[in-house]
């Protein structure tokens, strides 16, 4: 059915809109009637009411028809008429005989047609009876509107268009590179990364074979990673604007980046990635730990990453105007060239993915950018009506070919509260300097307009929290000092920062190390018992040392480790611990050690069952035991285990004792 629901019994509540129109047809069906039965089809579908005319103030009445049945059989053999209109889009439920005050009208419901049945015209000639609908009347598409709508009713994305007179000289080499880059780090397993540029160029749809028997670059794989020069021997209309703009006052832009300066590349992928960071450099970032590791990653930036590559992948860039990107005082503004492919409500519902671009949102996705599912839309406007309580607003102009997302702030600042209900598993998160109990920021720790930093660009972790006591690398360091300094505790405990680096475990190197080991394909590769059994037959052939140390603990339980780590882990009131290493982060230490003294040499995946967490997870916390000194690796990544340090042994001996 239509957009809306109209109640006939109220229709002089109506005026003519863009989803309804009125004719008296007191001489039979009106030749303009295939006019608004076009715009309608291409637009986003109407209701046509036959027999009801317009009073002068715009208010509408039941003129009424002399023989409603014999009009209705009359439309059913137009409609079937290819002279007269180009498709039939209408079935029984949508033609009906409605009375309106004793009066009988014919109400034609028209739906929006699906993009492979558009353009849907008058009689012959699409050039001249192809209309569309703006506001209350119809007009006649050009022929640039013509073409577009030709173009989206292809089947085949028009980016997998092979360019036969084009090839590899077009690419940028260093974007290539990049995007290489990203792609071993969301995949550093993945078979793709052993081939050669030219081969995986081909595996993710930038390359293609032609019918001349070789591989020529696709308009996705030009837009994504060619030249702005070459780009627009193929789309002359091409053009990439960010435009920001921070004084509220100011007409012209303080920031601009367009395709056309000479001085990068110009392609659609270094756009995308010079622009996120500028859009993301002013959001608030609370510190939150998932594990012992930060998130820096805020709803926030993924909805804004989200609607940039959103922009990219449905903008028709043989069309006018350009692909432009706004950042204001109060908001954005994303503006691609080209209608939209679904109507707005199933656009903002969600659920359903027909990208103008589908080998560009391919090319995203597989680093990790883009919503396939059709959520895309949905999403974003969710969490920014959430976060900044003001409404997303998402427009089709017509005639210009454009479709605008607008993300109004409408003067409300961030809501981070509101925000930190939006992150992806909160129950694993723990949020520093947050009082859950009194559900407030708790300013006896760090204020909360403490919390961030107005002044950070980027997204660099480290300038993340604007208190110099609470930052990331500090909590590691002020732990490690007092693991390593024998006049912090009063004892003379070993050297362990000294023996962990004679191990490799760098701290600086774990953390760096970190998107590899977080995606080991070795953690789904084994079960729970064949690793029990591993863990016996080490136990049984492993260091001596070890186990003469163990054996010397014989009632190691959770309380009595706990003792021993709190006392390590302790920093005086002014420092950071009291909210980053809190109770919950301690006892899961604590778990993990006294697991991992009773079974020596043991796996992530033993550790992941213990906690009842994901193995990534497990991953982060046997990292961070590593670096302070509790852990010792044992192993590469595909075979590691881990045995309780013997530092740590020597202090549980001697604590028991």
């Amino acid at each position: 059915m239509t957009e809306r629901r109209f109640d006939f019994s109220e229709l002089n509540a109506y005026r003519e809109d863009n989803q309804l129109e009125v004719k008296a047809a007191l001489g039979g069906l009106p030749d303009a009637l295939w006019e608004s039965y076009s715009a309608f089809a291409n637009t986003d579908g109407g209701c046509i009411l036959l027999g009801v005319k317009e009073r002068a103030d715009g208010s509408l009445y039941a003129a009424g028809l002399k023989d409603a049945e014999k009009l209705k059989m009359d439309f059913w053999n137009a409609v079937n008429n290819r002279q007269k209109i180009s498709v039939n889009l209408m079935t029984e439920r949508r033609v009906r005989v409605e009375t309106i005050e004793g009066k009988d009208i014919l109400v034609l419901e028209v739906p929006r047609a699906d993009r492979s049945a558009r353009p849907v015209f008058k009689g012959l000639d699409p050039r001249n009876g192809t209309y569309r609908r703006n506001g209350s009347g119809d007009y006649r598409c050009s022929l640039e509107e013509v073409s577009a709508l030709f173009r989206d009713a292809a089947l085949v994305t028009q980016d997998a268009k092979v360019l036969k007179g084009m090839d590899w000289s077009v690419f940028c080499l260093e974007t290539i590179r990049s995007y290489r880059q990203l792609f071993r780090t969301s995949h550093p397993d993945h078979v793709w990364n052993n081939l050669e540029d030219e081969v995986f160029m081909r595996r993710i749809g930038a390359m293609a074979l032609a019918d001349d028997g070789t591989y020529h670059p696709t308009a996705a794989g030009l837009l994504m990673f060619g030249y702005e020069y070459e780009i627009t021997r193929e789309f002359p209309q091409y053009f990439l604007d960010f435009q920001e703009n921070r004084q509220m006052y100011r007409t012209r832009w303080t920031d601009r980046i367009v395709s056309t300066s000479g001085d990068w590349s110009g392609n659609v992928f270094d756009f995308v990635f010079k622009v996120v960071p500028k859009l993301t450099a002013d959001l608030k970032v609370p510190f939150v730990l998932k594990g012992m590791s930060r998130i820096d990653d805020t709803p926030l930036h993924k909805i804004l990453r989200e609607a940039v590559t959103n922009t990219c992948v449905h903008a028709d860039f043989y069309g006018r105007r350009g692909l432009v990107i706004q950042k204001k005082v109060d908001g954005f503004v994303f503006s691609n060239p080209g209608s939209m492919r679904v109507s707005k409500r199933v656009a903002v519902e969600g659920g359903v993915s027909d990208p103008r671009n589908g080998v560009m949102l391919k090319i995203f996705s597989l680093v990790d950018y883009g919503e396939r599912a059709g959520s895309g839309l949905s999403s974003i406007m969710l969490v920014w009506e959430h976060v900044f309580h003001a409404a997303a607003k998402i427009e089709e102009e017509m005639g210009v070919e454009r479709v605008v997302l607008t993300l109004n702030k409408d003067g409300h600042e961030q809501d981070v509260k509101a925000m930190l209900e939006l992150y992806d598993n909160p129950e694993e998160l723990t949020i520093v300097g947050y009082d859950t109990v009194n559900d407030k920021f708790n300013s006896e720790f760090i204020a909360c307009e403490g919390l961030f930093d107005p002044q950070m660009q980027g997204n660099d972790p480290q300038k993340a929290v604007n208190v110099p006591q609470n930052d990331t690398q500090k909590i590691g360091n002020d732990l490690q000092n007092k693991l390593c300094n024998p006049q912090s505790q009063g004892n003379e405990p070993p050297k362990v920062m000294n023996d962990t680096q004679k191990q490799g475990n760098d701290p600086q190197k774990i953390e760096n190390d970190t998107p590899k080991v977080l995606n080991d394909p070795q953690n789904d590769a084994k079960s729970n018992n064949s690793d029990t059994k591993k863990v016996v037959n080490d136990t049984q052939n492993g260091d001596t040392d070890t186990q003469k140390q163990k054996s010397q603990i014989k009632n190691v339980d959770k309380m009595s480790i706990k003792d021993v780590v709190v006392d390590k882990m302790s920093i005086n009131s002014n420092n950071v611990d009291k909210m980053s290493i809190n109770n919950e982060i301690v006892d899961k230490f604590c778990e993990i050690i006294v697991f991992v003294t009773k079974n020596p040499h043991a796996k992530t995946e033993q550790i992941a069952q213990l906690l009842g967490m994901s193995n990534s997870s497990a991953k982060q916390y046997m990292q961070k035991l590593t670096t302070f000194g509790f852990m010792s690796r044992e192993g590469a990544n595909k075979n590691r285990t881990y045995s309780v340090s013997k530092e740590l042994l020597g202090l549980l001996i001697v604590n028991e004792k």
